[in-house]
């Protein structure tokens, strides 16, 4: 950090509420960067991921390993090897470093917080700073 840029606080309390979107949404829903390098982490990233019924998100690879929370509904999670591996909701989803997936909702949508650490810098491109 250089002696121009603000430390950030050390707790901050955060919502969905003004968050970046992030471009990961194939269709039918939204995604937004809750905890990401453009507010001051570090070592983590906290994505809220909402789909609606039949939604997805973009295939995505990340260097890192990432880890899912369904908060509601449920769907399923489809890796590279064409495995589909079905998400409820309390379902936890880890994603190895360099696995290439999809998170998919079912009929009742899928909301879900989670996403690489350490964060995948290339996903907040255009994002402003700290990206």
């Amino acid at each position: 950090m250089s002696a121009a840029e603000p430390e950030a606080p050390a707790v901050q309390v955060l919502d969905v509420e003004g968050s970046p979107a992030l471009p990961i949404v194939e269709s039918g829903g939204s995604a937004t960067a809750v905890i990401w390098p453009g507010m001051g982490a570090k070592l983590r990233s906290m994505h809220h991921i909402s789909l609606h019924a039949g939604g997805s998100t973009v295939r995505m690879r990340h260097p890192s390993d990432a880890v899912y929370y369904v908060i509601s509904g449920g769907g399923r999670a489809d890796d590279d090897g064409g495995t589909e591996h079905p998400l409820v909701e309390g379902s936890m989803v880890h994603v190895d470093a360099g696995t290439e997936y999809a998170l998919r909702a079912g009929p009742g949508g899928l909301e879900a917080v989670g996403g690489p650490a350490p964060a995948d810098r290339a996903m907040y491109e255009g994002l402003g700073e700290g990206s």
